[in-house]
């Protein structure tokens, strides 16, 4: 297999402050289906089926939730050093410096920022599960993230010669991004605002998609884009507005491409009048899903 990336390996986890971690923890252990792995102070830390030591990072905080992170797995140490000096000549600033993490995971990190304020932390040596394995209608790892950018020029540029991520395909309204096998890792939607657009969890299987479908549904949920499958990516998906509205997103089946895959530009991806996925039977997005990409933003 041959890398996208020189300095990244992969999406780790997403992290974020949510004003009532109680009900957040309800949601995603019982209904969204991840499982408790950690805790710290006002903070809980959730893994899915694979071997990441978690995917998503709560942490308590008050008022509307917003993102404090996007964790990539870095390929080495090394690679740490270079980002960081990377991350200043593009305009970034360092965060936190290479150094030692104190919360549950462990491992050597670094915290930076885009010139936009979008924080990504790298991490090398953390902890990763033995049991690694795909368990039906559970998730197995992040898929991607989508981060919404006013100037999807300005941030293609810093991931690509920051992170050394490099472009998938270009859509009329996003940028698919990838540092690995997978067709894309973080993609940047063409908005006029820098929030969270969603968190895609990666099923082991199509039914798993469609009966976490039925599953929201059952718990008040409703399906806000779906069941669909994607032009870029080729993925299945189900999207929802979970607690906070943070949108998330139940996919599978996701192209894997190597360095041989050519980007397509937007003329390669139109779709006929009244068409917006491969399949077609989906209703478009809903108007609460698209407010909800608007709504988390990074913190400051």
């Amino acid at each position: 297999m041959t890398h996208a990336s020189a300095h990244v390996s992969a999406l780790r986890n997403v992290a974020l402050n949510v004003p009532d971690l109680s009900l957040a923890e309800d949601f995603y252990t019982r209904v969204w289906h991840l499982t408790v792995v950690d805790r710290a102070e006002g903070a809980i830390y959730l893994r899915a089926t694979g071997a990441d030591h978690h995917v998503l990072a709560l942490h308590e905080a008050e008022g509307p939730a917003t993102l404090r992170n996007v964790t990539l797995r870095a390929r080495s140490l090394a690679a740490l050093d270079t980002v960081a000096q990377a991350a200043v000549k593009a305009g970034g600033r360092v965060l936190q410096p290479v150094g030692p993490v104190a919360e549950p995971g462990g491992g050597t990190a670094l915290t930076i920022a885009d010139p936009h304020g979008r924080i990504f932390r790298l991490v090398h040596g953390d902890v990763q599960h033995a049991d690694a394995c795909e368990v039906i209608d559970r998730p197995v790892r992040l898929a991607h993230t989508v981060l919404n950018t006013h100037d999807v020029a300005a941030t293609q540029r810093f991931m690509e010669e920051v992170l050394g991520f490099s472009l998938a395909d270009r859509t009329r309204i996003m940028a698919f991004m990838r540092c690995n096998s997978d067709h894309h890792s973080i993609a940047l939607g063409d908005t006029d605002n820098d929030a969270l657009n969603h968190i895609a969890f990666l099923m082991p299987d199509l039914e798993s998609v469609m009966r976490g479908g039925g599953r929201m549904k059952d718990a008040g949920y409703a399906i806000e884009w779906g069941p669909g499958r994607h032009g870029p990516g080729n993925n299945a998906f189900n999207y929802f507005v979970g607690p906070f509205d943070v949108v998330i997103e139940y996919t599978a089946e996701v192209e894997q491409v190597d360095d041989s895959y050519q980007a397509g530009q937007p003329t390669d991806w139109t779709w006929p009048p009244g068409r917006i996925d491969h399949w077609g039977i989906s209703a478009p997005p809903t108007a609460h899903l698209k407010q909800a990409q608007r709504a988390i933003v990074f913190v400051s």
